[in-house]
C-alpha cells in the first residue's frame, strides 16, 4: 500500500512542477528525473525517468559499469531494485534484466516513465569484497545527509546519451544542495522541492550533490567561486574551521597555474565518515570537472585533517588542467558499461599528482626538502608495483589484471614521469621550459570541447618540445624500461644517497614494527613488508615472526607495554633476550640492542654542481619563466 502511494507521490512531483513533456519550454525533450529524498524506504530512495516518447519497439536503461574516474568495474546496477516499466495507461510492461547494469523493456513505442528504489553504498561497505571507493559512492541518512553521485541513482536509455537531463529533487526540510549543476529556471515555484538541469548524461554524473545542513563556507580565488560544503556526522568540524587553509592553498594553486582559466566554479564537497559505525571507509577523493567528493575520517586531528585537505584537494583541482582541459576522445565520450580506456593515466593522473606537490615547492608551501622526501617516497612506492610494465599498455587494460592491480602506481610512477619530464624539457629549454609550460600549449591547441586522438598525443608532445622528450616517452612511458632517477636528479646537481635515521627500538615515528592478531591479543608479531630497523636485523628476527619471551618474559599486550616504555631509556650496551615462532619453530635469539637506525635516502645537492646546474634547479623549484 505504501508503495502505491509514493508512485503517486512522485507522479504528482512530476505534474505539479510543470516537469511533464512539453512543460520545460526551454528543454522540450529531456528526460525528466524525479528523486524523492523526503519519502526514504528501508533505507532506498525512489527514482522516476520519464522519457521522451521512443520510436523504438525494444528499449533498453543502463546504469554504469564503471565512470570516470574510477578506473574500476563499480556496477551501480546492482544497487537498483524493483524496476519497473509503465505504459501511458499506467500498466506496466515486460522487463528483461540483461546483465548487471542494463534492463531490456519490449514495446518501447508505449514506455511512459519507469521507476526503481536506489540502494545507497555506504552502509554496504563492510559487506562487499570490491566496494565501491566512497567518494565515488552514495549515501542516504534519513534527514541528515545524502551524497548524490548521480551515476548511483540516475541511469540513461541506450543511444540517448546526449539528451538533456531535467532533474527534480524532494528535498528534506532544513537541507541545502552543494552542486555545480545548472539551477533551472522554474526552481523557485516550490521551495521544498530543487530543479537542475544538465545538457547530457555526462554533465548528470560530472556534477555530484551533497545535501546536508548548511555548513558551508565561498570565497574566490582569482576569478573562481570556490565553495566547501562540509557534513560532520558528529558537529567535530565546521567549514570555517578549513577556510584559512584552503584559501591559502587554492590561492596558491591558481598562482601556479597563472592564466589557465578552466571553470570560474568550483565545489569541494566533504564527507566526514564517522568510524564506529557502519560508514564510509574509502578514504579519498574523486575528481569532476568542476567539483570534488572527498572523504575523510571525522577523527583526524585537525591539523592533519588540513593537511589531507591540501594534498587530495590540491590534486583534485588540478584536474581541471587534465583531464577537463586536455583530454582524448576516449574521456570526452566515455562508454559507462563498455568502456574504452585512454592510453594516457600517466598524464591525467600522473601530471595531477606532480601538480600537487611541485605547486606547494613552488609557492612556499613546503621547503625543498619536504618536496624532494615526498619524491623519495614515490619512488619507494613505486616498487611495490612491476616497474618493467608499460604504463600505456597498462592504462589501455587498467579495467583488467594485471594492470588493475597495478593502478595506484599512476600516483606514484606517473609522477615521477612527469619529475623526469620536467627535469628534461628544464634542460633542453635552459630552464626555459618545463611540464607546466607543455601543459599549457596544450590546453591551446586542444580545450574543453576539443579531444585528441588517443594515439596522436606523444607526436604532438615531440613536435612542440624535442626528440630526446620522444626518446624518454618511448623508453620509459610507452616501453618497459625503469627510470634511473638519479640520472634526471643529475641534470640540476642533485644526488640520491643513503643516510641512517635513528627510530625507537619498537616504532619509527608514529609507525610500529609490530603488531597484535585482531582475534587474539597475546600473539604479537613483527610486521612484514616493509623495511625494519637495525634492532631487529641486527638480531636477525624477521617480518612474520610471533614474539613468545623478551628476557624469559612471556609477550603479551599487556606485557609489553612496560616493555615498550622501558625500551625509550635503553643503552645501546644492554643486552636481550629473544624466543620467536617462526613458521612453527621456536628461535632464540640473543644480543645487544644497540642503538636502532634504518637506512633512508636523502637527495642531496652535489658538491661540484656548477652554476648553470644550480640555475636548472632553481627555475625547477621557483617555476622560473613559466
Amino acid at each position: 500500500m505504501k508503495k502505491i502511494i509514493l508512485i503517486g507521490l512522485m507522479a504528482l512531483l512530476l505534474n505539479a512542477c510543470g516537469a511533464g513533456k512539453g512543460a520545460v519550454s526551454n528543454n522540450p525533450n529531456s528526460i525528466i528525473t524525479a528523486i524523492d529524498l523526503v519519502n526514504v524506504v528501508d533505507d532506498r530512495v525512489k527514482v522516476i525517468l520519464d522519457p521522451d516518447k521512443f520510436t523504438l519497439p525494444d528499449v533498453v536503461f543502463k546504469m554504469p559499469k564503471t565512470v570516470p574516474g574510477t578506473y574500476s568495474t563499480d556496477n551501480y546496477g546492482q544497487y537498483i531494485t524493483d524496476l519497473e516499466a509503465l505504459d501511458y495507461d499506467g500498466k506496466t510492461l515486460v522487463v528483461e534484466q540483461l546483465d548487471d547494469n542494463s534492463w531490456g523493456i519490449a514495446n518501447g513505442t508505449r514506455l511512459d516513465k519507469i521507476q526503481y528504489w536506489v540502494n545507497d553504498t555506504y552502509d554496504s561497505e563492510n559487506d562487499v569484497e570490491d566496494a565501491v571507493f566512497s567518494p565515488a559512492g552514495t549515501n542516504i541518512a534519513v534527514g541528515k545527509n545524502y551524497v548524490l553521485n548521480l551515476h548511483g541513482f540516475v541511469g540513461y536509455f541506450d543511444g540517448f546519451k546526449e539528451k538533456p537531463y531535467h532533474i527534480l529533487i524532494q528535498k528534506p526540510t532544513g537541507l541545502s544542495a552543494t552542486t555545480s549543476l545548472p539551477i533551472a529556471l522554474d526552481n523557485k515555484s516550490d521551495m521544498s522541492l530543487d530543479t537542475f538541469i544538465a545538457s547530457r548524461y555526462f554533465e548528470v554524473i560530472d556534477n555530484p550533490i551533497m545535501y546536508a545542513k548548511p555548513n558551508t563556507e565561498s570565497f574566490e580565488i582569482n576569478g573562481i567561486k570556490v565553495t566547501l560544503s562540509l557534513y560532520s556526522p558528529n558537529g567535530v568540524y565546521k567549514a570555517a574551521d578549513l577556510r584559512d587553509r584552503m584559501v591559502a592553498m587554492m590561492g596558491a594553486q591558481k598562482k601556479f597555474l597563472g592564466d589557465v582559466d578552466a571553470t570560474k566554479e568550483y565545489n569541494i564537497l566533504l564527507y566526514l565518515s564517522d568510524i564506529n559505525v557502519p560508514d564510509a571507509h574509502g578514504f579519498g577523493a574523486l575528481e569532476h570537472h568542476t567539483s570534488t567528493v572527498v572523504v575523510l575520517p571525522e577523527a583526524m586531528p585537525k591539523d592533519r585533517l588540513e593537511q589531507a585537505m591540501v594534498d587530495v584537494v590540491s590534486h583534485e583541482f588540478f584536474h581541471i588542467v587534465t583531464p577537463l582541459s586536455v583530454h582524448s576522445k576516449e574521456i570526452q565520450f566515455f562508454d559507462f558499461n563498455a568502456p574504452k580506456m585512454s592510453q594516457h593515466l600517466w598524464m591525467y593522473e600522473g601530471t595531477t599528482e606532480y601538480f600537487a606537490n611541485l605547486f606547494q615547492i613552488q609557492q612556499g608551501l613546503i621547503n625543498e626538502d619536504e618536496f624532494y622526501d615526498r619524491m623519495l617516497a614515490k619512488i619507494d612506492n613505486s616498487k611495490f608495483y612491476d616497474d618493467e610494465m608499460s604504463f600505456t599498455v597498462m592504462s589501455r587494460n587498467i579495467l583488467n589484471e594485471p594492470y588493475e592491480a597495478n593502478y595506484a602506481n599512476v600516483y606514484e610512477k606517473g609522477a615521477l614521469i612527469n619529475m623526469c619530464l620536467d627535469l628534461l624539457l628544464r634542460e633542453k629549454s635552459k630552464g626555459e621550459k618545463g611540464v607546466l609550460w607543455l601543459m599549457k600549449e596544450l590546453s591551446k591547441k586542444y580545450g574543453v570541447d576539443k579531444p585528441f586522438n588517443d594515439d596522436d598525443l606523444f607526436r604532438e608532445i615531440i613536435a612542440m618540445t624535442y626528440p630526446e622528450v620522444g626518446v624518454f616517452l618511448n623508453t620509459h612511458v610507452i616501453g618497459s624500461t625503469p627510470i634511473d632517477y638519479t640520472e634526471f636528479l643529475n641534470k640540476v646537481g642533485l644526488d640520491i644517497m643513503d643516510e641512517q635515521q635513528q627510530t625507537s627500538y619498537f616504532f619509527d615515528g608514529q609507525v610500529p614494527y609490530i603488531d597484535v592478531d585482531v582475534q587474539n591479543d597475546s600473539v604479537v608479531f613483527i610486521r612484514e613488508g616493509i623495511q625494519l630497523n637495525s634492532f631487529f636485523n641486527d638480531l636477525k628476527l624477521q617480518g612474520g615472526d610471533i614474539l613468545k619471551t623478551i628476557d624469559d618474559q612471556e609477550v603479551s599486550v599487556e606485557a609489553l607495554r612496560p616493555i615498550i616504555q622501558d625500551s625509550f631509556s635503553w643503552s645501546a650496551e644492554r643486552p636481550i633476550r629473544i624466543v620467536v615462532d617462526r613458521e612453527g619453530e621456536m628461535v632464540p635469539v640473543e644480543g645487544m640492542v644497540g642503538t636502532p637506525y634504518k637506512m633512508v635516502k636523502k637527495v642531496v645537492s652535489q658538491d661540484n654542481a656548477g652554476p648553470e646546474k644550480i640555475a636548472l634547479r632553481n627555475a625547477w623549484l621557483k617555476g622560473i619563466n613559466e
